[in-house]
């Protein structure tokens, strides 16, 4: 009988939770990763580099004719973009906003489908920031009501022009993680930002790649601490597939990111561009944010 006790006992031990927990630390909680990297949750929003798509919602998956991207909204997150440039329309003879890029009949998502897939995103990744600017055709109140209506108004940030920006662990911890510009209206309401009050961004109309400039286009900067947009793709006159294979490809992606990096003093926030998965977008960014490339 003792004999059986004794064995009791060490099995017991033995199943106890001993040194069990997370590999975050002693108290079990994991390591904060802030897009994906702890190392960027220190750093100010105005210090990362986001991997951004032009025109994110013009996609073959979505039917567009002529679109920008291969892959839809959705995919696009789970693959890592972090930043989307978007169109909202009204459209004569239809309900509701929309995105699409300048004729609706060449392709259309309703803006509240978009909406639902970015609340989802932020639903199911608890840690992650996103931006969006919006090319807005449509009244700055009814851009509120569609964000309310989607259930986004839990993430969305308020910037104080004043202010530096915060880091990306603080918009993660007040779980204020979504940033919004428009280029035309806001404020009000208080997050629908003036994208060029809060950023900046270099031309974004190019015939070939030796054409690529980082001057200034919009929101010039006055101060330290403003966003920075670089567009970096060719309109000549259609995108394709073909020319993102080259003007995406890491040396002259790198290239021209770096050299607007260190003419201007400004951290590229958005790395915008077509066909975001052909090239080499995603290695591009993790090289301006000082982080070994993963695989993905």
């Amino acid at each position: 009988m003792m004999h059986r006790a004794l064995f009791a006992a060490v099995l017991l031990f033995a199943l106890l939770p001993f040194g069990c927990g997370d590999a975050g630390g002693a108290d079990g909680a994991a390591e904060l990763r802030c897009n994906g990297h702890a190392a960027l949750c220190g750093r100010r929003l105005d210090e990362v580099t986001l991997a951004a798509t032009h025109n994110a919602m013009s996609s073959a998956e979505a039917g567009f004719v002529a679109p920008n991207q291969n892959l839809g909204l959705a995919r696009q997150l789970e693959d890592g973009i972090r930043g989307l440039l978007l169109d909202v329309h009204s459209w004569e003879g239809h309900e509701g906003l929309w995105l699409c890029h300048g004729l609706c009949e060449l392709g259309a998502t309703p803006l509240a489908d978009g909406l639902g897939v970015i609340a989802a995103f932020l639903e199911a990744h608890p840690s992650e920031v996103l931006v969006v600017v919006v090319e807005d055709h449509a009244p700055a109140a009814d851009l509120d009501a569609a964000f309310v209506a989607a259930g986004l108004e839990r993430w969305l940030y308020v910037h104080d022009a004043t202010a530096r920006w915060p880091t990306l662990g603080a918009l993660v911890e007040a779980d204020t993680r979504l940033v919004v510009g428009a280029e035309s209206a806001g404020p009000p309401p208080a997050w629908l930002h003036h994208a060029w009050d809060v950023m900046w961004d270099t031309p974004y109309s190019f015939e070939r790649p030796e054409d690529f400039s980082c001057a200034c286009s919009r929101g010039c900067p006055s101060r330290q601490g403003q966003l920075f947009l670089v567009n970096h793709w060719l309109s000549t006159p259609l995108a394709a597939p073909e020319q993102a294979a080259a003007t995406n490809a890491y040396d002259r992606l790198y290239g021209r990111a770096a050299t607007c990096r260190d003419d201007s003093g400004f951290q590229p926030t958005l790395l915008a561009v077509d066909f975001y998965d052909v090239g080499d977008l995603f290695a591009v960014v993790d090289a301006l944010n000082g982080i070994a490339a993963e695989a993905r």
